[in-house]
């Protein structure tokens, strides 16, 4: 008995170490940047990749879906997407080769201290499996439908080095705790999924697709963004880091990888004007009483919204019209302490001006170039002159320091 239960253990090592069938795997068609369903059953349990034809099946019992597309169309070679494991159906007998880690590693990259502390040292190229080279991080995202807002908020979070290289290592936050039920910190996982795929050194394309990604914001935002409508990629951002800095455990007091990164803090200066139309005894008696005396708020901020000037309305003596300029630290001036910019609201209006008193270690500009008004929106086309040395931006940021 023993003699042949060796023997059958042998067989079967032997089976799963020289597998015929490796050589009909198909790696230009494998891509797993989509939701991991069964194509058939739309299941997410127990969901195989044929290695073949790139499709997914659930189980590999003789009744499963992959089963039945193994014997129908003679493609023998599956990957479990949860336990990384490779085997061959219908025989149904796991695959152990050394020459199979290169699609483990494009399923699920991993990254280690050293590799992430080099990544800055030095830009390589690498080629991808179809030929392409690409430089790990500058890669580009797939555009489903209309989800290039979001695209574009994500290709440039990744590459902030301490959000990279937090989200590179998937211990950072695996033992974050969430109340039960809690959906949110689904966009975490995914977030941290697609900047591995992003920065991966080894891909068989040099472009990823966002689709879990989006997937993830579309049911944590409640559908307010969407893969099918244009949203505003300002609005997106401003969700996306909140929405982050919670998932993670951050509060208002307890901080998070997002608010060591971004978040820096200015005092807002606000006065109430009276209304226009009154008599000017009025508005001098008005300015006398404590609530139209300034007002000061400490404030905490992810990034900074800049106002463009108005573009102009007439066209030059050639009959085209000027695209004016501006250096960014005229625009930046805003925030300088001094300038003041009237607020208007339903009721009221408001005389405000902002200080920066300290910075972050990364700041965001969003410069405002699209306005509405009651009959479309129009966007200015002013062309923003940024500094080429560090040398220039760092004298005008000291005082903040």
């Amino acid at each position: 008995d023993r003699s042949s239960l060796a023997r059958s253990q042998d067989t079967k090592d032997r089976r799963s170490r020289h597998c015929p069938y490796l050589d009909t795997i198909n790696r230009s068609v494998l891509d797993f940047d989509f939701e991991k369903l069964c194509s058939i059953s739309l299941s997410h349990i127990n969901v195989y990749a044929c290695l073949i034809c790139g499709k997914y099946f659930q189980g590999r019992g003789l009744k499963s879906h992959a089963y039945t597309h193994s014997v129908q169309f003679a493609h023998h070679v599956f990957l479990n997407l949860h336990t990384l494991k490779f085997y061959c159906l219908p025989d149904n007998y796991e695959i152990i080769d050394s020459s199979l880690e290169d699609i483990t590693y494009v399923l699920k990259p991993t990254f280690t201290k050293q590799h992430i502390s080099a990544l800055d040292k030095h830009g390589k190229l690498y080629r991808a499996y179809d030929g392409t080279t690409y430089l790990p991080g500058i890669v580009g995202l797939n555009n489903i439908k209309a989800n290039d807002y979001a695209n574009v908020v994500l290709q440039a979070l990744s590459n902030v080095p301490p959000l990279r290289n937090y989200f590179l290592e998937e211990e950072n936050y695996r033992s974050i705790r969430r109340p039960p039920g809690d959906i949110m910190f689904l966009l975490v996982q995914r977030f941290g999924e697609l900047m591995r795929k992003l920065w991966n050194p080894r891909n068989f394309k040099a472009h990823v697709s966002p689709h879990e990604m989006l997937q993830a914001v579309v049911l944590c935002s409640k559908k307010t963004f969407q893969i099918t409508k244009q949203g505003d990629a300002v609005d997106f951002l401003s969700w996306f880091l909140n929405a982050l800095h919670g998932a993670l455990g951050g509060t208002k007091k307890k901080t998070s990888i997002v608010t060591k990164a971004f978040q820096g803090t200015m005092r807002i200066f606000s006065k109430k004007l009276p209304h226009p139309d009154l008599p000017a005894e009025e508005k001098e008696a008005l300015l006398q009483t404590e609530e139209y005396q300034e007002q000061m708020l400490e404030s905490t901020f992810l990034y900074l919204t800049l106002d463009l000037p108005t573009a102009p309305l007439y066209k030059d003596e050639k009959e085209q019209l000027i695209i004016p300029q501006v250096p960014l630290f005229n625009i930046l001036a805003k925030f300088n302490g001094i300038t003041e910019k009237e607020y208007k609201t339903y009721k009221e209006n408001f005389l405000k001006r902002f200080q920066l008193t300290k910075l972050p270690p990364y700041l965001i500009f969003c410069i405002k170039r699209f306005t509405k008004n009651n009959f479309f929106v129009e966007k200015n086309p002013t062309i923003v002159n940024f500094p080429i040395t560090a040398q220039e931006s760092g004298t005008n940021f000291r005082t903040c320091r």
